[in-house]
């Protein structure tokens, strides 16, 4: 089997991470509001859940006797030994984004629960847009600053090549306001989401890189109070460990009635 590539540097993500404060982690409170929001419909007791984060703070309290452990590539996570698991706010830094939810997979018991949340990729278009268009009017060239991360269609076809049944993939978009995008990349450094890119430039941005950069992007995306809005996407992946109770898909030639004559009975009640 081919090693994928190393999308992350795992040692500078752990430092970007120990760097977060715990008053810019936002987007992990809106995650815990989300799964509280996701499990009510689902009307059942977990009783040995576990959760997959790189900010284990955030969820200490949230789910009684949760088991908590890192994004690491290899999961601390037992065969068949949990009813839930819940993918936090991590997905995006994986280098393999299919092994995480395969090893998730296999951690969960027969109908077990699988809620993953991740970046998606309208996230900080706007400063991708700025940071790429100043940098090669600045130095004609491109380098990796901001995380490739996944569209909603992608991520949601990995819940089936893991092995998880009655996949459902959505999204919601949160816009913050800031000051300029010297503030916005501030605040990215306190969310423990700097760039931590395997493929990054080790050396320093150029000065005149970041000043056009927020140039740009004040022309572009200026507020009307003279702020500037910057997109988080999350997408939201839900599916379950397969059990014989879940509904199936007919089999091809089993249906009772064929389309074309429903579609033909349809016409003439018009």
């Amino acid at each position: 089997m081919q090693t994928p590539p190393q999308l992350t540097d795992r040692t500078a993500l752990a430092r970007n991470r120990a760097r977060a404060r715990r008053d810019a982690l936002f987007l992990h409170e809106e995650t815990v509001f989300e799964v509280q929001e996701r499990l009510i419909p689902v009307n059942r007791t977990f009783t040995a859940p576990a959760i997959v984060t790189g900010f284990p703070e955030i969820w200490q309290n949230v789910l009684p006797g949760a088991k908590i452990v890192p994004d690491d590539e290899v999961l601390d996570l037992a065969p068949e030994a949990h009813d839930l698991v819940i993918h936090a706010m991590a997905l995006h830094w994986a280098s393999d984004p299919v092994g995480q939810l395969v090893q998730c997979r296999r951690a969960l018991r027969p109908d077990g629960l699988f809620l993953g949340f991740s970046l998606g990729g309208q996230t900080l278009h706007e400063l991708r847009a700025a940071l790429a268009e100043a940098e090669a009017t600045v130095t004609g060239g491109l380098s990796p600053r901001v995380l490739p991360m996944g569209e909603i269609r992608d991520l949601g076809a990995l819940l089936q090549r893991a092995g998880l049944n009655l996949p459902v993939a959505d999204s919601f978009t949160k816009t913050v306001s800031y000051r300029d995008a010297f503030h916005l990349m501030h605040d990215l450094r306190a969310m423990g989401e700097g760039n931590a890119l395997a493929a990054r430039q080790r050396h320093p941005t150029r000065r005149a890189v970041l000043a056009e950069a927020a140039r740009r992007y004040h022309e572009a995306y200026a507020l009307p109070d003279g702020r500037v809005s910057a997109s988080f996407e999350v997408i939201c992946l839900t599916g379950w460990a397969p059990h014989d109770s879940q509904q199936k898909p007919l089999r091809p030639g089993s249906a009772i009635q064929r389309l074309e004559d429903a579609l033909k009975a349809a016409t003439k009640a018009d």
